[in-house]
């Protein structure tokens, strides 16, 4: 097996979505991981994905992620079927819903697909006192090799797979770990439990809404709830807020930056947060500069949103990345 020096952890699945656009896709390669793991190779060569996937899980899309240069040998197979489906529908560029299918396949004027017949909507739930389900990835899932990662991104997923995976990361020997929350534990009667997470983290990266959730009463500026994520034992925190760019805080030097967006041509934001994460912890093991991360994270996800599927912002114009890249430094704002 090839040994990958970057990581990205979670989630691989077939995916069924309708865009703010009203464009359908079917059954195609997606899951945080997939999409992460696209952001990460924009700007590094040797990217893996680390998961676990069911028996019936398509060979042809592990197929699609290896032609993207992605090291799948560490997805592991499951020897029973398990479900990798999910259908979201996107109501506009913002707002995002997981839906009974049919409604939002008739509104599009098309048939729902046979696979999604018996589909059922589950969200996310998070989980403390339960076992981990049989697709959430585990400490035992790391390989020994995993050491010689020069970082690894957990992507969202259970409460489990993230209080427990980042603590073995640390055993192997792994210097650079970010995190991507779960919205389903970002809620003000976790925040003690998320402390378990957050802590020793190199970057924490959730949205500025998933944030605002968890601390409802507590904070209510930017500032104040990046402060209070980065006591908890994290070095950076990242709010990231879509079209405005993002927040950066640097907790040991006590710093905040701004940080723009690069004005794409939306027609697609499905796993473009995924592939900022991606994008962001390449620039990290990369540069060691939090700041020029964000900016590779923010035009990764800027080529991300122009197409559909992980792959797409893989095939941009030779040099359009770093031009985008050189456009965006002169817009960062320290605060």
């Amino acid at each position: 097996m090839s040994q990958p020096e970057l990581a990205a952890i979670g989630s691989l699945q077939q995916d069924y979505y309708v865009t703010h656009l009203g464009r359908i896709h079917v059954g195609v390669l997606g899951g945080n991981a997939c999409y992460a793991a696209a952001g990460a190779r924009l700007w590094a060569r040797d990217v893996g994905v680390f998961g676990r996937v069911g028996a019936d899980f398509p060979a042809e899309l592990l197929a699609k992620l290896q032609s993207l240069g992605v090291t799948t040998s560490f997805v592991r197979r499951l020897d029973l079927p398990h479900s990798p489906r999910q259908f979201v529908a996107y109501l506009s560029p913002g707002e995002r819903v997981i839906d009974n299918p049919s409604p939002h396949f008739r509104k599009a004027g098309a048939p729902l697909p046979k696979e999604l017949l018996d589909y059922l909507p589950v969200e996310p739930e998070a989980r403390v006192d339960r076992g981990l389900t049989p697709l959430a990835y585990r400490p035992e899932d790391l390989p020994a090799t995993a050491g010689s990662l020069r970082g690894a991104h957990l992507t969202p997923a259970e409460y489990g797979t993230h209080a427990l995976v980042p603590v073995r990361l640390r055993e192997l020997g792994v210097r650079l770990i970010t995190l991507d929350p779960s919205p389903a534990y970002m809620r003000p009667a976790w925040i003690a439990q998320l402390r378990t997470i957050v802590n020793g983290l190199d970057a924490f990266l959730p949205s500025l809404e998933e944030a605002q959730a968890l601390f409802l009463s507590q904070a209510t500026r930017p500032r104040e709830i990046a402060e209070a994520l980065g006591a908890m034992g994290c070095r950076f925190v990242v709010l990231k807020r879509g079209p405005s760019g993002q927040m950066v805080w640097d907790s040991e030097a006590r710093r905040e930056w701004s940080v723009p967006a690069y004005p794409a041509r939306v027609v697609d934001l499905h796993g473009v947060g995924d592939v900022y994460c991606g994008a962001f912890l390449a620039g990290l093991a990369q540069t060691s500069d939090v700041v020029e991360a964000a900016l590779m994270g923010s035009v990764a996800a800027s080529l991300a949103a122009e197409g559909s599927g992980p792959g797409y912002l893989l095939d941009a114009l030779p040099g359009l990345a770093q031009a985008r890249l050189e456009a965006l430094r002169p817009g960062v704002r320290a605060v």
